[in-house]
């Protein structure tokens, strides 16, 4: 027995060492050699859905990008958004981008974002297409950034969120999931070669996914970034990750919305990538921890208490340094409170096959509908 818990810290603290290191190499690396040298033109879909927070600010980085050629398409399911005067409001302050905005709702998934984005996509004019959600704030170079990622062999370039801009300890928490959690193994598995999309942000070439049957292919599972990972899968292609991510502000959060939330996304990549999903109970620091004070109980030094943690949360700092991710005394403390949430909510992922996605209830069972139903060359919206 001594000797299994003694074995399976050891385990857990080398994975954390290896996969830190893994993050910490994807995210320091240059422009790969082989990046692309062409520009393309490229589109930019943002769907929005009512006033998120500093959604002017996010919006407002969309124009921003150092690129010869670009547009940009926000889409928007009813007239009346309270987002659409935000919309109309920036494009008439940057007349020099091409920019309009569609508003209408066009069902072919059970996926609300994706029924906002149709339309978009049908009405893009480039080769390349980004869909970017609005709450994400983009830096200038950011078109750059996704397309010197597209290397041989690539299939879609996306990024994982980076929560910036807390304010409270919730929120913290909610950084922690995002940050030194998800986008920390996310960069280590695509630095292994198994990338995994991330709804937030998927970079896209327009011929890959119309030849797997379009936007409504996307809606054949819960969430687009399952579909997504599994289309370039199927193409025998990759995701890749830039090394520097796209930060998120995330301002006031509760423990609800935050729980919620986690619920939602474990309970997706369980339903979508089970074998990778079923590990994840071990991937934070109580598990290890527990069978420390085993050890400990059965007699060995103390001293492997806080050598452990200086150890575990040591190099999760580290990873936040490199990265300019929040990294403040309140944010370890979150780091903590994540790891002890991380076994209860693994067990809470199970409970259930959907979840309510902003007031829109989605199950595992929902199939998208046949896209020979409807006319998605030329979807019913508006531009405004």
């Amino acid at each position: 027995m001594l000797v299994a818990l003694i074995l399976f810290v050891a385990f857990c603290g080398a994975a954390q060492l290896i996969g830190t290191a893994l993050a910490v190499s994807g995210m320091t690396r240059g422009r790969p050699d082989t990046a692309r040298k062409d520009r393309p033109g490229i589109t930019v879909l943002r769907p929005v859905c009512g006033l998120e927070n500093q959604l002017e600010e996010t919006l407002a980085t969309t124009f921003a990008a150092e690129y010869p050629l670009f547009e940009i398409i926000f889409c928007i399911a009813s007239p009346v958004d309270p987002a659409v005067p935000v919309v109309n409001r920036l494009i008439a302050a940057h007349p020099a981008v091409t920019a309009r905005l569609l508003i209408g709702d066009d069902k072919v998934s059970g996926n609300p974002k994706l029924n906002n984005l149709v339309k978009g996509w049908a009405a893009a004019r480039h080769p390349m297409i980004l869909m970017s959600d609005s709450n994400v704030l983009l830096p200038a170079d950011y078109l750059t950034r996704l397309l010197d990622q597209w290397t041989p062999g690539t299939g879609l370039v996306s990024s994982p969120p980076i929560g910036v801009q807390p304010d409270g300890f919730w929120a913290r928490l909610e950084c922690a999931f995002l940050n030194t959690f998800q986008a920390r193994w996310q960069l280590a598995s695509a630095k292994l070669g198994n990338g995994f999309a991330q709804g937030k942000m998927l970079f896209w070439s327009r011929d890959l996914l119309e030849q797997a049957g379009g936007m409504a292919a996307l809606g054949h599972e819960m969430a687009e970034d399952v579909a997504s990972t599994k289309v370039v899968r199927a193409a025998g292609l990759k995701v890749r990750l830039p090394g520097r991510l796209f930060a998120q502000p995330i301002g006031k959060r509760g423990f609800l919305a935050v729980w919620s939330r986690q619920v939602r996304w474990s309970r997706v990549r369980r339903l979508g990538f089970l074998v990778y999903f079923l590990p994840e109970i071990f991937a934070g620091a109580a598990l290890p921890f527990a069978a420390l004070l085993g050890l400990v109980a059965s007699g060995l030094t103390q001293w492997s208490i806080p050598a452990f943690l200086i150890l575990w949360y040591g190099v999760e700092f580290l990873a936040a340094r490199i990265g300019d991710w929040p990294r403040s005394p309140a944010d370890i403390a979150a780091w903590v409170s994540r790891d002890l949430l991380l076994p209860p909510l693994w067990f809470a992922s199970w409970v259930g096959s959907g979840f309510e996605w902003r007031g829109n209830v989605m199950t595992a069972t929902e199939i998208a509908p046949d896209p020979t139903d409807q006319d998605l060359t030329h979807p019913p919206s508006t531009g405004a």
